[in-house]
C-alpha cells in the first residue's frame, strides 16, 4: 500500500494510522517543508525526546506538578513548562497547581509572565500524536508541517501563599476556570472559662482595638499554658470583609479548667485573672453590645443546663476512610429523648 505525501490512511482492519513526522535534513522544494518519517513508538518518543515537569494527577482532571523537579535554571523552567503545559493539554488535563518553594523564588516571574510563546517543531509533532490516544499507530511516510497549537497570552495565576512556598493556577481549557479560590475565611476562637466560684477567666490585651481599650475579655489571644478540657462550641459569629478583605468565623467555646493558676504571654496579654461573671457582664461595653451579650447569655444557659451547643462526636466516614468529628447538639426535648 502506498501513501500520497500529508495523507492520513486507515488499514483492512480499520486500525487508525497516522504518521510520525522527524526531520531528516532531505532537502524539499515545496513551501511547507516536507519531512520523511520514520516508524517508531509513540510513548518511547515522547519519553526520550521531551523533557517534562514531573506531576500526578488529581482527583478533578488536573496535574500537581511536584516542586522538587523544577529546574533551578530560569530559562530551562520556561521551556519546560511550555513543553509540559502542551502535553497536559493533549492529554485534556484541566487545571494545573504549580507550587514554587522560597528557595525558588527566581521561577515566580517566568510562571506568571506570558507563556505563549512556540515551541519546536519536533515537539509539537510528538505533542499532537501523543494525544491523540493509543488507538493511533504509526507508520513511515511523510507529512507536511502539523499546525502550530494555539498556547494562551496569559500565564499562571497566583492561587495563595505560605510561609516557605507560593501557589500557583493554570487553567487549560477555554471554558470559564473552576478551580476552587483561595481560602475566604479566617477563624478565631475565644474561649468561656468559668472556675467553681463562677469566676471567668479574663484577659486585656496590649494591643487591641480602642473600642477595646479597657475591656476585660474572653481569652481570644495567646494564653501561654492554662490547662483545660474542651466542653462543647456554644455559638459563633460569621462576618465578611474583615482583615484583609476576608471572612471571618469566630467561635466561643466553653472549657473547664483542670487548674486555676494563670500563665500569661507578655507580648500580647497586659493582664489575665478570674472575675466574677456578674462583674464581668456589669461592664458598659457588654451592656451596649448586643451580639457580645448574647453569647454571654447562651454560654451561662449553657452551665445552667438551658441551653445545649454543639459537642464533638468521633465518627468513620468512608469519604476519606478515617474517623473525624462531626460537632452537633444532643437537644432534649420534652419527653426527655435526645433530638438530633
Amino acid at each position: 500500500m502506498t501513501f500520497k505525501p500529508g495523507q492520513l490512511a486507515v488499514s483492512s482492519t480499520r486500525k487508525k494510522y497516522l504518521p510520525i513526522a522527524l526531520k531528516t535534513g532531505i532537502p524539499s522544494d515545496n513551501p511547507y517543508e516536507r519531512r520523511r518519517t520514520n516508524a517508531i513508538s509513540i510513548d518511547t518518543a515522547v519519553k526520550e525526546t521531551l523533557k517534562l515537569l514531573e506531576s500526578y494527577d488529581d482527583e478533578y482532571g488536573g496535574a500537581i506538578i511536584d516542586p522538587k523537579s523544577l529546574p533551578s535554571c530560569a530559562n530551562s523552567f520556561a521551556s519546560i513548562l511550555r513543553s509540559s503545559l502542551s502535553y497536559w493539554e493533549s492529554k485534556g488535563k484541566r487545571g494545573i497547581w504549580l507550587k514554587i518553594l522560597a528557595e525558588q523564588s527566581d521561577l515566580i516571574p517566568v510562571a506568571v509572565k506570558a507563556i505563549g510563546r512556540p515551541i519546536n517543531d519536533h515537539t509539537k509533532v510528538f505533542l499532537l500524536l501523543n494525544g491523540l490516544g493509543p488507538e493511533y499507530e504509526s507508520f513511515v511516510t511523510s507529512m507536511l508541517k502539523p499546525p502550530i497549537p494555539a498556547y494562551k497570552d496569559e500565564g499562571f495565576k497566583y492561587h495563595h501563599a505560605e510561609p516557605g512556598y507560593v501557589m500557583l493556577t493554570y487553567w487549560i481549557p477555554d471554558d470559564p476556570c473552576v478551580l476552587p479560590a483561595n481560602a475566604s475565611h479566617q477563624v478565631g476562637v475565644g474561649g468561656f472559662v468559668m472556675n467553681e466560684n463562677r469566676e471567668i477567666l479574663v484577659v486585656q490585651e496590649k494591643q487591641c482595638n480602642l473600642a477595646w481599650s479597657g475591656v476585660w475579655k474572653l481569652p481570644t489571644g495567646v494564653i501561654h499554658k492554662i490547662d483545660t478540657d474542651f466542653l462543647e462550641v456554644i455559638t459563633f459569629r460569621h462576618a465578611h470583609c474583615v482583615a484583609f478583605e476576608k471572612s471571618d468565623l469566630f467561635f466561643i467555646c466553653m472549657l473547664k479548667p483542670l487548674s486555676t493558676q494563670i500563665t500569661i504571654d507578655e507580648l500580647e496579654i497586659q493582664a489575665a485573672k478570674w472575675m466574677p461573671i456578674d462583674e464581668f457582664l456589669e461592664q458598659p461595653f457588654y451592656k451596649e453590645d448586643h451580639m457580645s451579650r448574647k453569647a454571654h447569655e447562651l454560654c451561662i444557659a449553657s452551665l445552667e443546663d438551658r441551653y445545649k451547643g454543639l459537642t464533638a462526636h468521633l465518627l468513620p466516614s468512608k469519604f476519606d476512610g478515617t474517623s473525624t468529628y462531626l460537632y452537633f447538639s444532643n437537644a432534649a426535648n420534652n419527653d426527655g429523648e435526645i433530638q438530633v
